[in-house]
């Protein structure tokens, strides 16, 4: 059984309340509406007999909210601001041909996709770009995410993964911790990927050197963070390749001699299984993908 919409609370009802919550006060809930103070306490009386329920509670001429006021509370609030995003969504969308919401790991998306995005763009005039900076696997659909960039392996439930390249990691260094051979310093710390405590007894061992001091050094658990310290001269760290071109091409960072790492995980373009026929996800999957093997 479905409700009809004359039993539904009225929107300004409803931001009344939310106004009314907030500030603790139907006066100024009525500042900020633009209405009198008589017109929000009544909009909340209807509200609160249309819903069979207290809302507020008079004590000592202040307005608290009820129990049930309190329950209802978040679901109001979640609910207008949903109506704000949809408007937002709505009016940003004038002269669009179509939108695309994309999910990328930060440091990938900030670092290799930012700078190559304004050519898929120039490629689909009128297509507007959402980006959301996420981590690990989520709900595509609930998030409103049309295709996304995964590194790890290719398993994304209620999504289909297509193999976008490998992930090679990299020994660099700012200059001064490099000797004029390309090793670096025998004294220099090593900076470490918390997520990935690892790597450097594997780099030190594929090299034959001792892994005893590849547990030792600094720690970071963003990548972005450790770009930032090697680049300080804090350390020699491993970084993937695709994260560090600009430092490298600019000479902030240099590669040191020596195999690179290549890790068991890969990238993915990751796109829902109810997108996957979706001309504009399968564009930038296309284009991405392009972009790698280009």
């Amino acid at each position: 059984m479905k409700l009809s919409r004359s039993q539904m609370p009225d929107l300004s009802a409803l931001q009344a309340f939310e106004a009314a919550a907030r500030h603790g006060s139907f006066t100024r809930a009525a500042v900020e509406l633009n209405l009198t103070q008589s017109a929000v306490s009544r909009q909340i009386k209807d509200l609160e007999g249309q819903l069979g329920i207290a809302l507020f509670e008079r004590v000592r001429q202040r307005i608290v909210l009820s129990s049930a006021g309190e329950r209802l509370r978040p679901e109001i609030e979640s609910l207008l601001a949903g109506l704000e995003h949809l408007t937002l969504r709505a009016a940003s969308s004038r002269d669009v041909t179509g939108h695309l919401a994309v999910s990328t790991l930060p440091t990938f998306g900030s670092r290799w996709l930012m700078p190559r995005l304004p050519q898929f763009l120039a490629q689909h005039p009128g297509v507007q770009v959402s980006l959301l900076s996420r981590t690990g696997h989520f709900d595509l659909g609930q998030a409103g995410v049309d295709v996304a960039i995964h590194y790890g392996k290719p398993a994304w439930p209620g999504a289909t993964c297509r193999y976008l390249c490998a992930e090679t990691v990299l020994p660099v260094a700012a200059p001064t911790l490099i000797d004029t051979d390309g090793a670096f310093l025998p004294d220099a710390p090593l900076l470490h990927m918390e997520p990935r405590p690892l790597q450097w007894p594997e780099w030190l061992s594929a090299n034959g050197q001792d892994i005893g001091r590849g547990f030792q050094g600094h720690r970071f658990d963003q990548f972005s963070l450790l770009i930032e310290a090697a680049t300080a001269g804090m350390g020699i760290a491993l970084l993937p390749s695709y994260l560090i071109e600009r430092e490298v091409r600019q000479g902030l960072l240099q590669i040191i001699s020596g195999p690179p790492l290549v890790t068991d995980a890969a990238y993915y373009v990751v796109i829902p299984d109810e997108r996957v026929s979706d001309p504009l996800p399968l564009a930038f999957q296309g284009w991405v993908t392009g972009q790698i093997s280009g």
